[in-house]
């Protein structure tokens, strides 16, 4: 079981309801991880990005695995390319200083 909605950096309106899924062990998938047909924008995440050497959109799906242990991700992509920048985010550790600044993102959107 699990449960899917839209969910993304600057888009957290289901904050409290992941926290409770993952106390349920029930898996919660956000639709639009990359803010879909408009992709995320930030002063803040590119600054992110920038800092870890790395793409935006890579701090942004390591954000959302960091988020909870129970956000499963199934981000689209266009070229083999894509595919290997968006595993590669499963292997970035942001730190602390990056998700709290990251978290600011939502009170910006």
């Amino acid at each position: 079981m699990c449960f899917e909605n839209y969910y993304n950096l600057a888009h957290r309106h289901d904050d409290t309801l992941i926290e409770q899924l993952a106390q349920d062990g029930i898996a919660y998938v956000p639709f639009f991880p990359l803010g879909g047909f408009t992709p995320l924008q930030s002063t803040i995440l590119q600054q992110e990005a920038e800092t870890l050497q790395v793409s935006p959109l890579q701090v942004a799906l390591a954000w959302l695995l960091q988020r909870s242990p129970n956000i499963l991700l199934i981000p689209g992509t266009s070229s083999l390319v894509h595919l290997q920048e968006n595993l590669a985010a499963a292997q970035l550790v942001l730190p602390e200083e990056s998700i709290n600044n990251l978290n600011r993102i939502a009170s910006e959107a």
